[in-house]
């Protein structure tokens, strides 16, 4: 019998987090389950800075960017003596249960809590970068993603008035998937994502006839791209074509914030809730997603293995529609 649940939020915050906390929270409560978050994290697990969570202390939030229970990364939970004390600190609060809603390094975290401590860890996917195997749409995402297009339509529109090239540049470190998506919405000319090895030449090459044929151009560089960046792509066209006009926009942390669209909020409620009935039914160590509108259950260790390879049909989409 699960008496009280733990919650936190860790890594970068993503929009539909506080949608995930809410349904969490009034799903526990209804099974007369209490429920504790911890401030900041796995921060918040070593310090025992928590706050009792009640109806009341989710109304009015699934509106809400960010996250209530604030976020941090946290380099003492990378030590065991950290670990140590996080479990506990669970302990003595006798929380029988946690959910981590969180990303790669959220879920890595979890993965070494479950070494030293019983209770069962599962998981709600929030991240913006969709770049956990397990669901087809993490927490944040498609605000991230609606976020941009809405930027980019209004750069083009600059873009178009002043024949300009804008090279945006999105989030995504280690993965372009918000950057693939994006690039398309917003029908732009080249995509730079990290996933796919780029001869920087054949951009070069590609736009040698745009002054011609483009009214406006616009390059969507993820932040991980090899090619280095916004900054570093504009350079390259500027020393190869010095007749462009060419302007960067980095995009930045506006991509984290802002109201969750319908869509995320929903898919929020959906893990939030789920991942509260996972615990009652055994669940231990997964994390909870939507497979073809289904709930899944992945464990961690999976989970945290990145999309190698983005899909083919949409590079392909991209080539031809920009063309």
């Amino acid at each position: 019998m699960i008496k009280k649940i733990g919650i936190l939020t860790s890594g970068g915050d993503s929009p539909g987090m506080n949608a995930c906390i809410r349904a969490i929270v009034r799903t526990a409560l209804y099974h007369n389950i209490e429920v504790i978050g911890f401030i900041k994290g796995y921060e918040g697990l070593i310090d025992n800075d928590f706050v009792e969570l009640k109806r009341e202390s989710v109304s009015g939030i699934i509106q809400k960017g960010g996250t209530i229970l604030k976020t941090a990364r946290s380099a003492r939970f990378m030590k065991e003596e950290g670990i140590l004390q996080a479990v506990k600190n669970l302990t003595a609060n006798n929380v029988d249960a946690m959910v981590i809603v969180g990303g790669d390094g959220s879920f890595k975290g979890a993965i070494e809590l479950s070494k030293h401590i019983s209770i069962p860890i599962v998981g709600c996917a929030g991240t913006i970068d969709n770049d956990l195997v397990g669901t087809d749409f993490t927490i944040g995402y498609d605000t991230a993603i609606n976020t941009v297009i809405d930027a980019i339509d209004k750069i083009r529109d600059t873009a178009e008035s002043h024949d300009r090239v804008f090279v945006v540049e999105v989030m995504g470190r280690d993965a372009g998937l918000i950057a693939l998506r994006t690039a398309i919405a917003s029908g732009a000319e080249a995509l730079l994502v990290p996933e796919l090895k780029h001869d920087t030449q054949s951009l070069i090459s590609k736009m040698k006839n745009w002054r011609s044929t483009k009214s406006s151009k616009i390059i969507v560089v993820a932040e991980g791209d090899q090619s280095g960046g916004g900054f570093k792509v504009a350079d390259m066209i500027k020393t190869n074509y010095p007749e462009f006009d060419v302007r960067v926009s980095i995009l930045g942390h506006i991509q984290r914030g802002g109201n969750p669209s319908c869509m995320e909020r929903v898919n929020a409620s959906i893990v939030g809730f789920n991942s509260v009935r996972a615990l009652m039914a055994g669940h231990k160590n997964e994390m909870i997603g939507i497979i073809n509108k289904q709930v899944s259950y992945t464990p961690f260790a999976k989970a945290v293995k990145h999309h190698q390879k983005l899909n083919k049909d949409l590079e392909e989409l991209i080539e031809i529609l920009s063309s």
